[in-house]
């Protein structure tokens, strides 16, 4: 029997959340250790992962499979595609860094109503999402994955409704109830959504007999699994409706800005940058691999909603007051892009979306981080609060300059690969939506332009004058991020190289190719030449 990488790679930071939150009360420093030592094991086995996948190999590897519910057809099922890899790389990169820009955030409050804050819950709760994240990305059994994709819901509502922004905690009354207005929110949404996908699930049972996503595809393809045409697009709707909520998609963003507004910026991070993609993911693995035919009839209807996400959430962010909704409104104009991007059905689309997807973790995860820092020196979310804060911290200005400009994919960092990819991917087949939706690029541009303007430039504002700089564990957390965004916008191959292969199986799930281009060239006896 072979070595369970992938159920251990799971395993570990679920075992780190075990023991991160039994660590006593009184020992909060020894707890967030704990915790930054399990996200590093973890972050260390998604490397193997990486390095023991082989792109040219078999579609699904390192596969695993045991008996679990035989009676209802579910097994243990786990394998990894290059999508599946790259996003687990990006989730156990990402946690060590918002376990350490989070460090203080769960510390007891300095105020006249302080309170003991549940240290060592604040980073069992980060671990426990990971794990849940982890293994979704893994899953091949339907049920399997749906047990997790709506299990990390209950933790993501404790670490939003009971760790909040600390930059109102102790001065806003109506502090405690907005963060249980934002947490109750992202909850029913997602449970909505869940529920009725639990209703396709169910349904996708009784047309199959079984759960597992490599058996029902195979039989597609050989022609022994006929599901009739309605049927199929009842179900590719409960699946894509549940995983639109995740993404979010309009009109079912509605609970991001309330959600990041309200927690603190690494949670921030964790909802847009970590938990979000699992909806994206499964859209391609799911969506489009059990359900191609009815991928291809929902796919203008798709793109005319991704369309809107893209220049609803560019709009509605120039127009922000509030730092963190105004980088929440970014990323659903971002994921706007990803999603047009998945169905756009041409490889360039679905390899810009699945690097779009990686890019815009790290970018997001640069430029909130540093948004945090900076809210929770200022105590204020407010962009007019601030100004000329890169003359009294040119460090902090200048590392928010690269996230934003990231953010806005200024070509040379990662984010413009892969949203050049998308575009390219999306004209070949749909021109009038490629061309549309460079409109979110231009507001982009000025939408973080203007907040690094606000914020960073002119008149040193009194309130800020003795503002310090980044401290080491603040640079440690940023720098690496920094790096990764430039180091991938020079130098893409790496991940290409993992993620083209598993896109390529994608389009053939679909039975899509690639549009030729039709350009006629001239010959010089003036006939066009073929």
């Amino acid at each position: 029997m072979s070595f369970p990488l992938l159920t251990v790679t799971a395993a570990v930071p679920a075992v780190g959340a075990v023991l991160t939150a039994a660590v006593p009360a009184a020992r909060r420093t020894a707890a967030k250790w704990l915790a930054l030592l399990f996200s590093l094991a973890t972050l260390a086995l998604a490397v193997l992962v990486a390095v023991r996948f082989e792109p040219g190999g078999a579609r699904y590897q390192l596969t695993e499979s045991h008996a679990w519910i035989p009676d209802f057809g579910v097994r243990y099922e786990l394998g990894v595609d290059g999508i599946g890899v790259a996003l687990i790389a990006l989730t156990a990169l990402l946690i060590p860094f918002v376990i350490g820009a989070g460090w203080h955030d769960a510390d007891p409050l300095e105020t006249s109503s302080s309170r003991w804050r549940p240290t060592q819950g604040f980073f069992a709760l980060i671990l426990a999402v990971e794990a849940m994240v982890v293994i979704s990305f893994e899953a091949t059994d339907v049920f399997l994955f749906y047990i997790f994709f709506e299990a990390m819901l209950i933790p993501m509502y404790f670490l939003i409704g009971g760790f909040g922004d600390r930059a109102h905690a102790g001065t806003d009354e109506n502090a405690a109830a907005q963060r249980s207005y934002a947490a109750v929110k992202f909850l029913l949404y997602n449970l909505v959504g869940g529920l009725i996908m639990l209703a396709a699930v169910i349904g996708l049972y009784v047309v199959a007999g079984n759960f597992s996503l490599q058996e029902i595809t195979a039989a597609r393809a050989a022609g022994t699994l006929d599901m009739a045409t309605n049927t199929e697009r009842l179900l590719f709707l409960g699946f894509f409706f549940a995983f639109a909520v995740k993404a979010p998609l309009w009109p079912l963003h509605t609970w991001l800005p309330n959600a990041m507004g309200e927690s603190t910026a690494p949670v921030a991070v964790l909802i847009t940058a970590v938990v979000d993609k699992v909806g994206t993911f499964a859209m391609l693995r799911f969506c489009l691999g059990l359900f191609p035919d009815a991928s291809k009839w929902a796919t203008p209807a798709i793109l005319v909603l991704a369309l809107i996400s893209i220049v609803y959430g560019a709009l509605v962010a120039v127009g922000q007051r509030d730092i963190k909704r105004l980088v929440a409104y970014a990323s659903i104009s971002h994921f706007g892009f990803i999603i047009m991007g998945i169905f756009a059905m041409t490889s360039q689309g679905q390899s810009g979306a699945t690097l779009y997807m990686v890019n815009h973790g790290l970018s997001t995860a640069a430029l909130m981080l540093v948004a945090g820092f900076l809210i929770s020196r200022r105590g204020s979310r407010l962009i007019a609060d601030y100004g000329g804060v890169q003359k009294v911290a040119p460090v902090l200005a200048g590392t928010f300059l690269i996230g934003g400009l990231a953010t806005l994919s200024l070509p040379g960092l990662a984010p413009f690969v892969s949203e050049f990819l998308v575009l390219v991917g999306t004209f070949a087949r749909y021109p009038v939506i490629g061309i549309i939706a460079t409109i979110g690029i231009v507001l982009a541009a000025l939408y973080t332009l203007v907040l690094y303007q606000r914020t960073m430039t002119g008149p040193v504002k009194e309130e800020v004058r003795t503002m310090p700089d980044l401290r080491l564990r603040e640079v440690l957390v940023v720098a690496p991020l920094i790096v990764l965004l430039i180091a991938l916008g020079v130098y893409p191959k790496p991940l290409t190289e993992i993620v083209n292969p598993a896109v390529e199986q994608t389009m053939s799930d679909v039975h899509q190719k690639d549009p030729k281009p039709e350009v006629a060239v001239e010959a010089k006896n003036g006939e066009a030449a073929k």
